[in-house]
């Protein structure tokens, strides 16, 4: 009779775990989603309302972007940063082709490629094109914002 109890108990932890383990990859999707809607709506702000508006909106209060090899660090900064920026009108697109979140769900990065387009001093159309990465962090009021970029 023991032994029918511990392979009972067994199987009850084996059905447990794999209950919590769905769960959690349930809710990694479930994250995922949202990363993917922060991004889409993120890339549409700045197309709409250009790259100081939609990267001061979608920045955390510790957020550092990469420029130039020049690290960019706090909000502060940032809006600094795009105040002076020498390219107002610069038009920038991107979709992430990778999201991953971590079992948390409070930090999550994306890459994808991005291409950017600017009208140089000269009259001509300037492109470049690359690869970005983004980390995110879940906010306390549950807002994800990005602390790179």
């Amino acid at each position: 009779m023991a032994r029918k109890s511990r392979w009972l108990m067994v199987l009850l932890s084996f059905l447990t775990l794999s209950c919590s383990i769905e769960r959690n990859e349930n809710l990694i999707d479930k994250y995922r989603s949202e990363i993917k809607n922060v991004e889409r709506e993120f890339a549409e702000l700045v197309k709409e309302k250009g790259l100081k508006v939609g990267f001061l909106t979608y920045a955390s209060e510790d957020a550092v972007l990469n420029r130039g090899n020049q690290l960019i660090k706090g909000k502060k900064a940032i809006q600094e940063y795009y105040e002076n920026y020498k390219y107002p009108n610069a038009r920038l697109e991107w979709e992430p082709e990778f999201i991953e979140v971590s079992s948390s769900g409070d930090l999550a990065y994306t890459y994808g490629h991005y291409t950017f387009e600017v009208t140089g001093e000269a009259g001509q159309m300037i492109k470049d094109k690359g690869i970005f990465h983004t980390v995110w962090k879940r906010e306390s009021s549950g807002e994800w914002r990005y602390v790179w970029d």
